[in-house]
């Protein structure tokens, strides 16, 4: 029903920036808020900034005042701008978008982001 396909991975120095991209397409009226999540080696994957339809926006503590969060929803895509990046950034990042009824939700492949000197 929603495909979601994330860009904008790579390796970046410490205290550098990146911005990852996501394109929804298919029945993306199913969609309500998406959002950027990380997984990296040997953790969980957890929440790094989510985003409404009308733009409302939570982030992790870990990445406030560093990433912004933004939706474009004319152009059914999703972006994260990150700077300031440190190490502990490496990950596996990943684009979800929840759906329009409760439980239902669709994930992207991934991007890399790799932090390193």
């Amino acid at each position: 029903q929603v495909q979601l396909v994330e860009s904008g991975g790579g390796l970046v120095r410490p205290g550098g920036s990146l911005r990852l991209s996501c394109a929804a397409s298919g029945s993306v009226r199913m969609i309500n808020a998406m959002g950027w999540y990380r997984q990296a080696p040997w953790k969980q994957r957890d929440v790094v900034a989510t985003i409404t339809r009308s733009g409302s926006t939570v982030y992790a503590d870990s990445v406030k005042g560093r990433f912004t969060i933004s939706r474009d929803n004319g152009k059914n895509t999703v972006d994260l701008q990150m700077n300031s990046l440190k190490p502990e950034d490496t990950a596996g990042d990943y684009c979800k978008a929840q759906g329009i009824y409760y439980g239902m939700s669709y994930w992207g492949k991934g991007t890399l982001v790799t932090v390193s000197s």
